[in-house]
């Protein structure tokens, strides 16, 4: 998180979860996310695709600038500004491919269209699976999460 920006409240400040979706946890931030790794870059175009309010966009375009997830930049032309990814926004690319890949499983009925996500060769993208440090398939069953004291 980039030192200028005023933390947010978390809402569990010891729990990694909590805090990314305090940070990009809502519907509209993962879809300007979703849309700015599709190669998305100006607000009418972020706008366009998502059909967010102007408002509301300028509010998720102001609060994933602020944390670091994209930056504002020169277009080539000089003449706007646009946006791109930042490292950490591009992190999140793990993170929309499991909730599509979720949604491919869950939100749909079997046969009904939806969009696809394909590799550099076409191919459509592997089903991300968690391994354990074996290389053995990894399930909610199988972990636990280490608790901290939470900070006085």
């Amino acid at each position: 998180m980039p030192a200028h920006a005023a933390p947010p409240v978390w809402t569990d400040a010891t729990c990694p979860v909590a805090r990314a979706a305090d940070l990009v946890g809502d519907r509209w931030s993962l879809l300007v996310v979703r849309d700015a790794m599709d190669g998305a870059r100006s607000f009418t175009e972020l706008q366009r695709r998502t059909g967010i309010a102007r408002n509301i966009l300028s509010d998720r375009l102001r609060r994933l600038c602020a944390f670091g997830v994209l930056a504002q930049v020169d277009a080539p032309s000089g003449r706007r500004q646009v946006y791109e990814l930042t490292a950490a926004g591009k992190d999140l690319f793990g993170v929309v491919v499991a909730l599509r890949q979720w949604g491919e499983r869950h939100a749909f009925a079997d046969g009904e269209p939806r969009s696809t996500l394909v590799d550099g060769r076409g191919e459509p993208v592997p089903r991300l699976i968690p391994t354990d440090s074996h290389g053995q398939e990894l399930t909610c069953d199988d972990a636990r999460v280490v608790h901290v004291r939470p900070p006085a």
